[in-house]
């Protein structure tokens, strides 16, 4: 929590910081520490009536409200404008005045809340809920500082320069990378473990339910005093000095650690200037620039969407200590953190992520494999004897992840927002116009006034407002993509751990996994081996908790195919009664063998019919390798109506060599005609 105290409070001294992240476990008064901040920032001056807070002193030259040379000061608070998960586009950006342009057939624009929170705070609760559409319109007025609205016949532009406060729950899934990125800096807190803290707490919510006004009179002064301090910092900021020592110090500290881009050393330095002038001091000191790195790298690091925040703080004082002598001025100095192998954590100069480490020892169950694949030179560990009889190897580790092949389902939706499949979303482009079907949600105004004006006359239109009927009205048709319910059925049998198969296995695994992530998708763990088949994850948002139980699935036993299809089936029953909106897609993880019991192979094609006649889409991973396959695989995805990928045809980089090579030899064979 005094982390959180802190960032907010740098961002109040210089909002060119860029804002804050918050991350924590539910519960923990993210959002109420927040909005405290809204009481602390200092009062803004801005033009009389102009809408989009202009400053008096340099005023917006494009602002809609026209120009305002000598237009006098009105001071106001600044504004803590929250932005709501569900929001509409027309609310965040603005959109034309529709009551003005129906009663009085003018055309006018109404600003969003992008031009409230102009030179104010942006608090956005549940952040890393927010539709892709949304996110997209907050990186472009965070980029430029400005907000371009060309929709329904308006064309505006005007400045939208805020503080970015934003909350989320990582168990319900993590941000874009491009969002992510433009926040600042980022903490992250949890609820005290300490009794005696916690019985604080409890105590002063409950004086605070009892009584809100004396509960906050008495903290009055000590909030008074703090924005005092903000604004002493505010004016000390213009004075305070980055030495060059000091810059040097963040710029090998941001090279050490392999962020990418530069933002993160301009955040860095701002950030150390901020905390100085907080100090009241005029010079930044090493402290401040380790502070600076705590805040703003952690969430900078992550090379993909498994990868946990957080910072190395032994690595972090070792590159503060290698450049804390000034540089002799003979040029750059050849033993700085990103020279090589040398740096502070011995990696190499691909940060560790060069030739990969020899192949573990094969801790493989092999019991359930064809003879033609138990004869291997590789070294099997001794496997566990399980309770229920059988054998079970010890989780093996995935391969690295990789960018995969789009598999979507087929047809038009209407689930929630995301970009897998296509579908009829409330957000996307207008495709058309059509009669709205039940309660009108998105008007089409050009349309509208397209239905009513052959009939003005006939109506009586005697003045410059419209005559309408409910007739006239036009809904939106939008099309955009869905995010889907994404369920892996995945074999951990022994005939599956077999030559180190489970590794690459596991790898295509994390792979689609993450490609759920970019894709907004939910998703939900089937194995089955042994006896029987386990429901691993509920269907969830958190791809993260996803890739830590596929990471403990152990391999080892008999295959009931049979058992993990039902399984499927039955999930996606219930999921369907939750969320009928939401298509599932079925990705089933096999060699396609089955084993446990008389007829388990046609009993295994009867359960894959059932999800077929659902009309559940899938696809089934090959995972048969050696020189013998028997193609039960593919057999198996004829059964689901589904479409059969071995591991090599996932990667999506093979399918664009294929592309490649074609086009080489269509081009080859023109020219040699």
């Amino acid at each position: 929590m005094d982390d959180l105290r802190l960032g907010l409070l740098l961002n109040a001294v210089s909002p060119a910081v860029g804002g804050v992240l918050v991350r924590g476990e539910k519960g923990t008064a993210k959002s109420t520490m927040v909005r405290a901040l809204a009481g602390l920032l200092p009062s803004i001056g801005t033009v009389p009536g102009c809408r989009f807070a202009c400053d008096p002193a340099a005023p917006d030259p494009q602002c809609p409200d026209g120009e305002h040379d000598g237009a006098g000061v009105a001071e106001r608070p600044a504004f803590l404008v929250e932005l709501p998960v569900g929001v509409s586009e027309d609310r965040v950006v603005g959109s034309l005045d529709l009551e003005r342009a129906l009663a009085e057939g003018v055309k006018a624009y109404e600003p969003g809340l992008l031009a409230k929170a102009h030179r104010g705070v942006l608090y956005i609760d549940e952040v890393n809920l927010l539709q892709d559409h949304l996110v997209d319109l907050l990186l472009d007025a965070a980029a430029m500082g400005r907000s371009y609205v060309e929709r329904e016949g308006v064309s505006v532009r005007h400045a939208a320069r805020f503080l970015l406060v934003g909350t989320m729950n990582p168990e319900e899934g993590e941000l874009r990378p491009q969002l992510l990125d433009r926040f600042g800096l980022t903490v992250e807190i949890a609820a005290t473990r300490d009794a005696d803290e916690r019985a604080e707490v409890v105590r002063r919510r409950l004086a605070y339910d009892a009584d809100p006004a004396g509960f906050a009179a008495r903290w009055d002064e000590r909030e008074r005093e703090l924005a005092e301090r903000i604004t002493a910092a505010r004016e000390l900021l213009p004075e305070v000095e980055l030495s060059d020592l000091a810059l040097r110090q963040i710029t090998a500290v941001c090279a050490a650690f392999e962020v990418d881009g530069l933002r993160a050393d301009i955040v860095m330095a701002r950030t150390a200037v901020a905390l100085a002038a907080w100090a009241g001091r005029t010079a930044v000191l090493e402290e401040d620039v380790r502070t600076a790195a705590r805040l703003a790298l952690p969430h900078r690091r992550r090379r993909n969407p498994f990868d946990a925040p957080g910072l190395d703080e032994e690595q972090l004082d070792e590159t503060l200590a290698e450049h804390r002598a000034e540089p002799d001025g003979d040029g750059p100095d050849d033993g700085g953190p990103d020279d090589g192998g040398n740096g502070p954590d011995g990696s190499g100069p691909d940060g560790g992520g060069g030739a990969p480490e020899p192949d573990a020892p094969d801790a493989s169950d092999a019991s359930d494999a064809p003879s033609g694949e138990a004869g291997s030179d590789e070294t099997p560990a001794p496997p566990r004897q399980r309770p229920g009889g059988g054998r079970e190897s010890a989780p093996v580790a995935a391969d690295r992840p990789y960018r995969t092949r789009l598999f979507k389902v087929n047809g038009t939706g209407r689930g929630a927002q995301g970009r897998r499949s296509p579908a009829e979303t409330d957000a996307g482009h207008t495709i058309r116009a059509r009669r709205p079907q039940g309660r009108l949600s998105r008007l089409h105004l050009s349309a509208t006034l397209r239905a009513a004006a052959p009939h003005q006359v006939a109506r009586g239109r005697d003045g410059r407002a419209l005559v309408l009927r409910r007739d006239d009205l036009r809904e939106q048709v939008r099309r955009g993509r869905e995010s889907n319910l994404v369920l892996f059925v995945v074999d951990a049998s022994g005939s599956m751990a077999a030559r180190q198969r489970m590794t690459a296995v596991k790898g295509a695994v994390l792979s689609l996994l993450m490609d759920a992530y970019q894709r907004r998708d939910k998703i939900g763990l089937v194995t089955f081996r042994g006896a029987g088949a386990e429901l691993a994850l509920p269907p969830t948002s958190s791809v993260e908790v996803g890739a830590a139980r596929l990471e403990q699935l152990p391999t080892g036993g008999r295959t009931p195919l049979e058992a993990g299809l039902l399984r499927a089936h039955e999930v996606l029953r219930v999921e369907r009664l939750r969320d009928p909106d939401r298509r599932p897609l079925l990705v089933v993880v096999t060699d396609g063998r089955a084993t446990g019991g008389k007829d388990a192979l046609p009993r295994a094609r009867r359960a894959a019919g059932l999800l077929a006649a659902q009309g559940v889409a899938a696809v089934v991973l090959d995972c048969e390798s050696g020189p013998v396959r028997l193609g039960l695989a593919r057999e198996l995805a004829a059964h689901l109506n589904g479409d059969a990928v071995s591991l090599d045809e996932l990667r999506a980089e093979g399918v664009a060599s294929l592309v490649r090579e074609a086009r080489t030899t269509m081009t080859t064979t023109r020219k040699a005609a």
